[in-house]
């Protein structure tokens, strides 16, 4: 396959490295893989593996992204406000499982569907519900919590709400349908019947784009309390399937591009939201110590997409500790993020105009647990030997 070497105008610190990584596969669907050049302490180029011959104008693409993107972020050095302290019967002391994923294919236990869908069997279906189930009696013993079920699809209006789309227009996936006219329906299928396959076409006959997949579970939630007035704090949980693209960083089951949050709102006044942020933090450290898994947790930001703010929103949310990752180790060196711990202040209240009952807009603050990369993590460190499971674990399955 052709190699493309592209040299940076601007070469880049190798703290940055991490936030150009994150972007690259979606400059182009030419990408197939990439490496990072370092010399001199400075990222100075990036190698390219593409999919058919040509530049693509993949030069042009990716030094735009260093310098209107990239270049702007400030490099921040990681902190650590949790650190699991393993045991002799954790992962760091037992060795990890390598391979897992090729391991739960090779058994039959997970299946490749399609680029980013895995269908899966037991264990993963039981070790999903006994987490879910933990990180749920967390919510519910908090004060005035409810649990909803949603639908999938959500209103695309509810998005363009808060500019979703100015963001993150990488991770949105849309829904739409045939027009509803006998003569587009009657054209498709005289289409298709010569056919027999979808082509490009369809979409000149797909007028609707009401509705998407959506990212993340608790944009439901601020549109169930729209143009609302709570007579008291309160907390929201409920569990459902998000979407969110990933270009080629879908690996195994830790970027699906469906997977399962259970995520937790918390709507009120600023010491309520903070209070109920940190508590869940403790609880669900506690959780993680109790079962023995190794990781960490750290000041984190969300990965916003090539504006000419990103670099302002990332180095607030970060000042600010607007946002808290838990990252679960796969490997002595790897980890992925398995949930996090937001505080959104007063943007979604003002968004959806949701009020407490003095008048003043709500704060809130969303914790979201996406289960198939905790259950992931979790068998990369304790395998498919349930015997050698925690036993708190082993005793409630």
């Amino acid at each position: 396959m052709p190699i493309i070497h592209v040299p940076l105008s601007k070469t880049l610190p190798l703290g940055l490295g991490p936030a150009l990584r994150s972007q690259l596969f979606f400059v182009s669907p030419e990408i197939l893989e990439f490496s990072l050049v370092e010399q001199n302490g400075r990222i100075q180029a990036v190698t390219v593996t593409t999919a058919s011959d040509g530049d693509h104008g993949l030069a042009e693409k990716i030094n735009y992204l260093v310098e209107t993107e990239i270049l702007k972020q400030r490099v921040f050095k990681p902190k650590v406000i949790w650190r699991s302290q393993p045991g002799e019967e954790s992962a760091g002391a037992r060795g990890y499982h390598h391979g897992m994923f090729d391991t739960l294919v090779a058994r039959g236990v997970a299946f490749e569907a399609a680029e980013g869908q895995v269908a899966f069997g037991e264990p993963l279906i039981g070790l999903i519900n006994y987490f879910d189930r933990r990180v749920r009696q967390i919510a519910l013993a908090m004060p005035n919590a409810q649990e909803f079920q949603y639908p999938t699809l959500l209103p695309t209006s509810v998005l363009d709400t808060f500019g979703y789309f100015g963001s993150f227009p990488h991770f949105a996936m849309f829904v739409t349908r045939l027009h509803n006219d006998i003569d587009v329906y009657q054209a498709f299928r005289d289409e298709y019947a010569v056919n027999k396959r979808i082509t490009p076409a369809l979409f000149t006959r797909c007028r609707n784009h009401d509705y998407c997949l959506p990212p993340t579970m608790c944009y439901h939630t601020y549109h169930q309390l729209r143009d609302s007035t709570m007579p008291s704090n309160r907390v929201v949980t409920a569990k459902g399937k998000s979407f969110r693209f990933e270009a080629k960083y879908y690996r195994g089951l830790e970027r699906l591009w469906d997977f399962t949050i259970r995520e937790i709102v918390f709507l009120g006044s600023h010491e309520f939201v903070l209070e109920c942020r940190e508590s869940f933090l403790r609880a669900s450290f506690a959780l993680m110590e109790e079962l023995g898994l190794r990781g960490f947790a750290e000041v984190a930001n969300d990965p916003f997409f090539v504006t000419q703010d990103t670099a302002g929103k990332i180095f607030n949310q970060r000042l600010m500790e607007l946002k808290y990752e838990l990252r679960l180790n796969v490997d002595s060196e790897r980890t992925i993020a398995a949930a996090s711990f937001n505080f959104h202040e007063n943007f979604f209240g003002d968004a959806f105009r949701i009020s407490r009952e003095d008048g003043t807009r709500a704060l809130t603050g969303c914790v979201g647990f996406g289960l198939e990369r905790l259950v992931y993590a979790f068998l990369c460190q304790f395998g498919l030997d349930e015997s050698q499971w925690p036993q708190a674990l082993q005793r409630e399955l």
